[in-house]
This record gives structure tokens, C-alpha cells and sequence, in this order.
């Protein structure tokens, strides 16, 4: 795995991880995943050294879905997402109580770009919530820090009207109104989860905090 760049976000916890294809003219090859790169590179070693994937998914999306914000405890789960194919924006969300960006949730633009040699990694901690919509058809992979554990997850509606959107990129936020308010494709579990207020009050929400 080559790593070429690692980037934190507007909320530093995340990271982008963009690592190199070896382009010619039959197409690429690209070794996207090696934990070993992941654990001793000196841009990623300190988140890496404590965490691993032991669980890899993937999800295949049509125009105009919107998926989260989902979180999860015990056990937690950090993902470690990337665009297969199509055009995925991923949505984080901090809700560690006592962080100074509590209640802030930001945006990436991660299209699928097949003559491009690079393609990026976006990192996702425990402490986040997570969602992502769609403009194309998409399928995305994520590797998770922690098993699937049913009956303790639960999500913030990304259509909660506390959440504080002020470190998004103003574009990325523009696209994801246009898609909330033309006929958007979510579950009714995401559309009524929690606000943020809601979340605060209910006393699962101490197990995250600035700590983690």
C-alpha cells in the first residue's frame, strides 16, 4: 500500500488517506489496504497502532439515497470507507460530549475516478456518527473497527434541524439539500432518528466522549 497524503478534515479526528494505482494501458492495479502501512506510516501510526478491521462491508446505493448518521457502543466502531464505483459524499457527525466540535457534522467528496492514480480512504472514528448520500449509482466498501452489535446502535437524523453545519464545505452542503428536498430515497429509521437534543437527554449518549 502506497501511501501518497494524509489529510485531517475541518474536525481533525477524520482523515483522508489517499494511496497510489500503478497506471497503464491495461487499466491499474492498486493494493488499497496493508496494515502494516497503516500502523508504522508516520501520518497514520497513531491512530492505527490501537485499531482493528474486523468486519468489512458493502453497500450499493441508487441516485438520492441518504444513509445515517449512524453510531454504534459496545462495542465501538471506527470505518474505514472508500468509493468503489459511482459518486459518494460521506457525512460525519461529532457527538463525543465535551469535544469543542460536539454537535458538528462535515462533508467529503469521494467520486469514483477510474483514470485518476490515486484513490482515497476516508477515516471515520469511534465517537462519530456516519452517513454518506449519493448522486450516481455507488458502491462503497467500509472496514469496521468493531463488530456489528445489534441494540447498541442508534443514529441522528441527518435532517435534524441542531445539527451545526458550519465547518461544511458550502457546496457539498448545497448538494445534499437539493437531494433532501427533491425526492430523496431514506429509510424511516434514519428520517426519525434522533436530534441532537434528544440524543443529549437519553443516557446511552454518555458513552461518548472527548476521551475516546
Amino acid at each position: 500500500m502506497k501511501i501518497l497524503e494524509v489529510k485531517s478534515l475541518s474536525i481533525p479526528e477524520v482523515k483522508v488517506i489517499r494511496f497510489a494505482r500503478f497506471c497503464d494501458s491495461r487499466g491499474y492495479f492498486s493494493e488499497h489496504f496493508r496494515k502494516s502501512d497503516l500502523k508504522n506510516h508516520p501520518d497514520t501510526k497513531d491512530v492505527f497502532q490501537r485499531i482493528e478491521f474486523l468486519q468489512m462491508n458493502e453497500s450499493f446505493s441508487v441516485p438520492g439515497v441518504i444513509r445515517g448518521l449512524h453510531f454504534q457502543w459496545n462495542p465501538f466502531m471506527g470505518k474505514l470507507v472508500r468509493t468503489l464505483s459511482g459518486h459518494m459524499i460521506d457525512i460525519f457527525l461529532d457527538i463525543r460530549k465535551g469535544s469543542p466540535n460536539f454537535g458538528r457534522a462535515a462533508m467529503y467528496d469521494m467520486p469514483s475516478e477510474r483514470t485518476k492514480d490515486y484513490c482515497e480512504w476516508i477515516w471515520v472514528p469511534p465517537g462519530f456518527a456516519h452517513g454518506n448520500f449519493f448522486e450516481a449509482e455507488s458502491a462503497i466498501e467500509y472496514l469496521c473497527s468493531g463488530e456489528y452489535s445489534q441494540g447498541c446502535e442508534a443514529g441522528i437524523s441527518p435532517l435534524a434541524g441542531d445539527i451545526d453545519w458550519a465547518l461544511c464545505d458550502k457546496d457539498l452542503k448545497a448538494r445534499f439539500d437539493k437531494i433532501a428536498s427533491g425526492g430523496m430515497i431514506i429509510t424511516d429509521k434514519d428520517r426519525n432518528g434522533f436530534t441532537l437534543e434528544n440524543w443529549i437527554k437519553d443516557g446511552r449518549s454518555d458513552n461518548f466522549t472527548k476521551e475516546m
